[in-house]
């Protein structure tokens, strides 16, 4: 059996990308907001649609699409960002209530997330 050794820099580009792909995934709080908003008109000036996959963040672009990872039973849900919130302290992260219902956050209105821009 014969292995061969990679060059330093086939590692160190190796090493660069693992380190962009984690950089761009956050963690943090999430929660989700829905039916007392429904109809009425986001941040970005659309219909918040509670059924939609959307979601609030304080400062990313409108438009932005995440993948949003619940880290207490691996579920995922693109969501896309067309809101401003939330306005708890400690949270990240507002969901429609399909999205959060996708993730299985509805029963504990809340949890640990990580999210990553695709």
């Amino acid at each position: 059996m014969t292995f061969k050794l990679a060059s330093a820099a086939a590692l160190s580009a190796a090493t660069l990308l693992l380190s962009v792909s984690a950089a761009s995934a956050q963690c943090g709080k999430a929660s989700w907001y829905g039916p007392g908003f429904h109809g009425r008109t986001t941040a970005n000036g659309e219909r918040f649609n509670q059924g939609a996959m959307t979601a609030a963040h304080k400062s990313m672009r409108f438009g932005t699409k995440l993948r949003v990872t619940n880290k207490s039973n691996g579920k995922s849900v693109v969501v896309r960002i067309n809101d401003r919130g939330p306005y708890v302290k400690g949270r990240m992260l507002d969901l429609s209530k399909g999205a959060a219902t996708k993730i299985g956050m509805i029963k504990s209105g809340s949890g640990a997330v990580c999210i990553e821009k695709i």
